[in-house]
């Protein structure tokens, strides 16, 4: 089983977050694993942006739901 990889999103400038998890993600093989954590919800990341760029080549879950952290579990189909 490979690793999962992690991105703390909120010690990333704000102008690098989405290219760097798209990077990251983009370089990911069938069922890798990628984590991401945020001071907030994940939610306009995954069901737009993901949506439009990635359609049908990824899976989530939610590992914590706030209030002050939020894990997401993202799966490359």
């Amino acid at each position: 089983m490979s690793e999962i990889r992690r991105i703390d999103i909120r010690e990333l400038d704000p102008i690098v977050r989405y290219p760097t998890v798209a990077a990251t993600f983009e370089d990911l093989i069938e069922a890798e694993k990628l984590e991401l954590i945020n001071d907030h919800d994940l939610q306009h990341l995954l069901k737009y942006k993901f949506t439009i760029d990635y359609p049908d080549e990824y899976d989530y879950e939610y590992l914590e739901q706030g209030p002050e952290v939020w894990r997401v579990l993202i799966t490359k189909r």
